[in-house]
């Protein structure tokens, strides 16, 4: 069984490649580093002897890189899996050569095109995105005239954590691609899902942005944003203020290993899942017609038909 992880050489994406690799399967590491990738594969090879490892190089901000990675995935041996974990924190005034914000185009446009390309062409497979709190998601709604963030003054108050607001609603147009996309391949062998791994540590999730941890920390100190916390209901709750308590990418690549291999979920499509459960997500991210329309908008984007 072959499986493919994005972001895979460092934080989450890493364990959960090495989880895969540990149960058997080939694993092909994403990363846009060539030195990256070669690091996590001794480090996932030395954790796991005779991990069978392929490593595939793409900048996952510059699309037509995204589009030639489908096209070798395709031509190689048929992932069985794929788990779109990549994903930043950005300024917004940094741009890709398409002349799209890389926060969009990582975190959102990537996956679509990807994972949209491997769902029309395989037979069967398992498709996995790594979202973010669905709780912390529910106050930040897509705003679909403006999925480039053209008018950042939208995105809200105070200005330097719009970086971090930007985030939150890409993270929401991944629940709602995954919606639109399991919609259109019901009845089908594939199955796609979203997944809040948890609010983990050592992700260097906002590297680009240095300082702003420190920022968020205090603005929940403050009562300026709610600290985000895990859904009602789950066994943790841990808020980002305390990342020093947070547990680490094991504990984050749990429910997305789980999703891609675990008999109980065959056939499952279409759900959004918390440690191992399905869980319900803000009606602003069901919505078929908001869902149908951020794909739409998407396809424009990437230059796909709609």
């Amino acid at each position: 069984m072959h499986a493919v992880v994005t972001g895979a050489t460092n934080g989450i994406g890493e364990a959960i490649a090495r989880r895969l690799a540990g149960e058997g399967l080939s694993v092909t590491l994403v990363g846009r580093s060539d030195q990256r990738l070669r690091a996590a594969r001794e480090r996932i090879q030395a954790a796991v002897p005779g991990a069978d490892l392929i490593l595939e190089r793409a900048d996952l901000a510059e699309l037509t890189q995204v589009r030639d990675l489908a096209e070798r995935l395709l031509a190689g041996p048929r992932p069985a899996a794929v788990v779109s974990n990549a994903a930043l924190v950005t300024p917004l005034g940094r741009m890709t050569s398409d002349g799209l914000p890389r926060v969009l185009a990582v975190n959102h446009l990537a996956p679509y095109l990807l994972l949209r390309t491997l769902a029309a062409a395989l037979d069967q497979a398992r498709l996995i995105v790594v979202g973010a709190n669905p709780v912390s998601g529910a106050r930040n709604p897509v705003d679909l005239d403006d999925l480039t963030f053209g008018h950042p003054e939208r995105l809200g108050q105070p200005a330097e954590l719009r970086p971090f607001f930007a985030y939150g609603r890409t993270k929401n147009m991944n629940a709602m691609f995954v919606f639109e996309l399991a919609r259109r391949h019901a009845g089908t062998q594939v199955t796609v899902n979203c997944v809040h791994p948890g609010i983990i540590s050592g992700t260097g999730l906002s590297g680009e942005v240095p300082g702003l941890d420190a920022l968020l920390a205090q603005a929940f100190r403050d009562g300026v944003l709610p600290p985000p916390r895990h859904q009602p209901g789950g066994p943790r709750a841990e808020s980002v203020t305390g990342a020093d308590e947070a547990p680490g990418p094991d504990v984050g690549a749990d429910t997305p290993a789980w999703l891609a291999t675990a008999a109980e979920v065959d056939g499952v499509t279409g759900r959004f899942f918390l440690d191992r459960k399905p869980v319900e997500t803000a009606p602003h991210t069901t919505d078929p017609a908001r869902c149908e329309r951020l794909w739409e908008e998407s396809a424009r984007l990437t230059g796909l038909p709609a």
